[in-house]
């Protein structure tokens, strides 16, 4: 399966995107696998922030709980990651991944 990410962009605090996720492919491995979408700041380790199954049960990392919303469309094979009042620290590039597959990920900057 491949993995698309796109949505990122520079936005000013307090504004909102939403990340898509594209699965082509083996797509088969994109609805029976939970999701996940992970950031990734300069310097920073890897943090996943956000995970959905395949039956659409969602749970967030305490850093974006409340502000986050991760979805999933299987009929057009695309996740969704809905964020809002974003802030500086949100700043990093995000990817989304299923089983041991990645996109390539999209950069997301918040400006103050």
């Amino acid at each position: 399966v491949q993995l698309m990410e796109s949505g990122g962009g520079l936005v000013q605090a307090g504004e909102s995107l939403r990340l898509s996720c594209v699965a082509s492919g083996n797509t088969f491995i994109f609805e029976l696998y939970p999701l996940g979408w992970y950031r990734q700041a300069p310097g920073q380790e890897r943090e996943l922030i956000a995970t959905i199954s395949s039956a659409g049960i969602a749970n967030y990392a305490a850093s974006v709980k409340d502000r986050f919303t991760i979805s999933r469309d299987s009929t057009k094979n695309t996740a969704y990651l809905q964020m809002d009042n974003l802030k500086p620290e949100d700043t990093a590039v995000y990817y989304c991944s299923v089983s041991d597959y990645w996109g390539q990920g999209t950069q997301v900057t918040v400006s103050s």
